[in-house]
């Protein structure tokens, strides 16, 4: 073969094949729905190592009946560590709204798992086929196919023909602009973003996310002990602390109440990682374009107000798998896909974005106002808070696990019907 030149392989074997281009939350679950309807999947990641960012992530009830679905959502759950009180706090510390994991049980049939995002891809990873991740892999989209062709991906080692295309590459999606070249790109939401994983400093809390000016914090106990905390703060896009992020927060939290400057003291810089917040705000038409489909920050790119995003790529993944099932027409199902995904992402990136800016309101009047109000609408029911997330949480996805079903699972298909 000439020095230069691509072999174009084509993988075939009796299954549809399908490849997925991104080795994150979304590309894994959809990789693992795939792989369990029938597909053959192969995974193909640029990092050399699936190494995730040092942060936490929390799994509401609607992803946790989505990997249901893939016979995830026992070992999630046994991850849970919130079991007693927490709810939300001003600035100054007084509690605004107290809850606890019953009362979200109650309201939506579970509550939060928070884990360490390293803890969740290695779950994932854990029920893929031993041979479909490959890491250290440049993908680029060269053709989305069309129904009577194949899509194409452009690697360092040749072309690979596919099925099915899944992107599941972020917010920076080379596939979503390949799709969709005139659409806008993801804008800067007003404020930027630390987060941390922490031994636990020895200071006792109850978990609590705390709205103060111009800014949010969140600390939260994770299962094996450690501490997972965030804080946002309204500023300019793209810039950095002028000696340290850490000494960054200090000036910025260190005033807000217990255990918030214990926490920041308890951290070392290389602890500490630092975003600017981007979302998409102008919607997509459609997560799909001949044969390929996105899902995650790739399709619906949203502001972590709401804690949705890692949520919505687990929700996407499952539906994607539903309605791409082989044998089927494969054209219609991802429209299908892009029928059900787009009204409920969009409507949970408003929702978030509408959040994001209650949330890091500066003005001391409108924070007074705002402080007033939620106060008042929790003393009028502890769970009128939590109704107003019911529409996220509900979701119920729209197939049966591939696995065995859970008792838990079982039990809520017998409400259903």
């Amino acid at each position: 073969m000439a020095q230069g030149q691509q072999a174009r392989r084509t993988e075939r074997g009796g299954r549809p094949y399908a490849v997925v281009i991104g080795g994150g939350i979304g590309g894994l679950t959809a990789a693992i729905g795939l792989h369990l309807s029938g597909w053959r999947v192969t995974v193909l990641e640029r990092a050399a190592t699936l190494e995730p960012v040092g942060a936490g992530i929390a799994l509401a009830p609607n992803s946790q009946r989505a990997l249901d679905v893939l016979g995830l959502g026992e070992r999630v759950r046994e991850l849970a560590a919130w079991e007693g009180g927490g709810g939300m706090r001003a600035q100054n510390g007084r509690w605004l709204v107290r809850t606890s994991a019953t009362a979200a049980s109650r309201e939506f049939g579970g509550s939060l798992v928070l884990l360490h995002r390293a803890t969740l891809v290695d779950l994932l990873v854990s029920a893929l086929p031993e041979d479909a991740l490959r890491t250290g892999v440049r993908a680029e989209l060269a053709d989305p196919g069309a129904a009577d062709r194949r899509a194409v991906v452009t690697t360092d080692d040749g072309d690979i023909e596919a099925d099915l295309v899944v992107a599941a590459e972020g917010i920076n999606s080379a596939v979503r602009t390949a799709l969709f070249p005139a659409h806008p790109q993801p804008e800067y939401a007003g404020f930027t973003a630390w987060r941390l994983v922490i031994p636990d400093p020895g200071r006792p809390f109850e978990p609590h996310e705390t709205w103060g000016r111009g800014g949010v914090w969140g600390t939260h106990a994770l299962k094996d002990g450690r501490i997972y905390a965030y804080g946002t703060a309204t500023v300019p896009e793209g810039g950095h602390g002028p000696d340290s992020e850490k000494a960054e927060m200090a000036r910025r939290f260190a005033d807000w109440h217990d255990p918030i400057p214990a926490i920041i003291d308890a951290a070392r810089p290389e602890d500490i990682l630092r975003n600017d917040v981007r979302h998409l705000t102008t919607p997509l038409t459609a997560y799909h374009r001949g044969r390929t489909a996105l899902v995650g920050d790739a399709a619906h790119a949203m502001t972590p107000s709401l804690g949705q995003g890692g949520n919505q790529a687990i929700e996407d993944a499952v539906v994607l798998a539903h309605h791409a099932a082989p044998g089927g027409d494969l054209s219609a199902g991802l429209a299908a896909y892009s029928a059900v995904r787009v009204p409920r992402t969009t409507a949970i990136v408003r929702q978030a974005a509408r959040t994001a800016r209650l949330t890091h309101l500066t003005g001391a009047p409108l924070i007074a106002v705002r402080n007033t109000l939620v106060g008042a609408v929790a003393r009028l029911g502890p769970d009128l808070i939590l109704r107003g997330f019911a529409s996220i949480a509900d979701w119920r996805p729209p197939q049966r696990p591939y696995a065995a079903g859970t008792e838990r699972v079982e039990q809520e298909q017998r409400v259903q019907k």
